[in-house]
């Protein structure tokens, strides 16, 4: 394909807005089109955006010759009938997480991109964040030793409104789903495959999770300590600890700006690792370098990291009885 990317998206809320302000710092990317279910909302959507087309629906978003990828950025409950949408008319994608609400849609979606021949990737954007990629650096250096655990949490005091979304299961509310993920992702990420999970949980009055935690026991031998929480602001650090010393992403699901590696000597250094754009950027970057260059799947967000993903979030939901209605 040709050098510049040309970008579709699919959804005008606030993560799509986010989106299309990190593609505004992506080099050789163009934001193309927009899709809505409103010609209103596409055309005030692409009026903030200085987007060339707007679309009142998702189906001539994905119609449209001048998009090359479109991204998912509607509720968690339409991830999956919209990448299905999009691929099916050939368009490669981007689904903002989670991938689905379940391992059966996330299958779904998976051999329809694999029957196709089209890139698809899950939207989690820590895994492509320059701070991850120290972390990494800092593990394989040995600086810290063989690592034997790690320890992430996400939470923040969100409304109690029922009728929000984060509190309506309709729409795919809960901590687990709009939060846990990303502790567990990157755990999966830095650990490797997991071989057994244990979760508990505190429900709300409208049948979704306030606050959950959960234990993973990987296959190298270690294990991740999981928590994330609507009612809770909490650190939102990320500790990864070996026997020599321990690695800390500050902020972890905010935009990290720094890590700090602190060994059992008592000395401690502290690396700069910033990010470009809103932090979206760097995602972005991959995916149009996996265009560029033909790939189907990013190696460090596989077809295989996704499927494996969901079913361990299945596997939560069935220990704390979270149940949605897609299931």
């Amino acid at each position: 394909m040709t050098r510049i990317v040309r970008w579709g998206i699919l959804g005008t809320g606030r993560i799509a807005r986010d989106f299309a302000q990190g593609l505004r710092a992506t080099p050789d990317a163009v934001l193309a089109a927009v899709g809505s279910r409103s010609d209103d909302s596409a055309q005030a959507f692409a009026a903030q955006f200085e987007i060339p087309r707007a679309f009142g629906s998702y189906e001539a978003l994905v119609a449209c010759p001048d998009v090359d990828i479109v991204y998912i950025a509607t509720p968690h409950p339409m991830h999956a009938a919209n990448a299905l949408l999009a691929l099916r008319a050939g368009k490669a994608v981007l689904c903002e997480k989670p991938f689905a609400m379940n391992r059966r849609e996330a299958g779904e979606i998976v051999a329809l991109a694999r029957a196709k021949n089209l890139f698809l990737m899950e939207a989690m954007w820590t895994r492509f964040m320059p701070a991850l990629a120290e972390v990494r650096r800092v593990i394989a250096s040995g600086e810290i030793g063989t690592v034997t655990q790690l320890h992430a949490d996400f939470g923040f005091s969100a409304t109690p409104d029922p009728a929000h979304r984060v509190n309506d299961p309709a729409l795919g509310g809960g901590a687990l789903l709009d939060l846990g993920i990303y502790p567990l992702s990157i755990a999966c990420a830095l650990l490797g495959r997991v071989e057994a999970v244990q979760a508990q949980a505190i429900m709300g009055e409208t049948g979704v999770d306030l606050t959950t935690a959960f234990t993973m026991r990987h296959a190298g031998g270690t294990l991740s300590v999981c928590s994330c929480s609507l009612r809770a602001h909490a650190p939102g650090e990320l500790v990864v600890s070996g026997t020599r010393g321990s690695v800390r992403m500050h902020r972890m699901f905010h935009m990290a700006e720094r890590v700090t590696v602190a060994l059992q000597d008592g000395s401690t250094r502290t690396l700069e690792t910033p990010w470009l754009g809103n932090g979206y950027t760097h995602e972005a970057i991959e995916a149009g370098r996996c265009l560029r260059e033909g790939l189907l799947e990013h190696p460090a967000m596989t077809h295989d990291d996704t499927l494996a993903i969901m079913g361990l979030l299945d596997a939560i939901r069935g220990q704390i009885d979270l149940r949605y209605p897609s299931d």
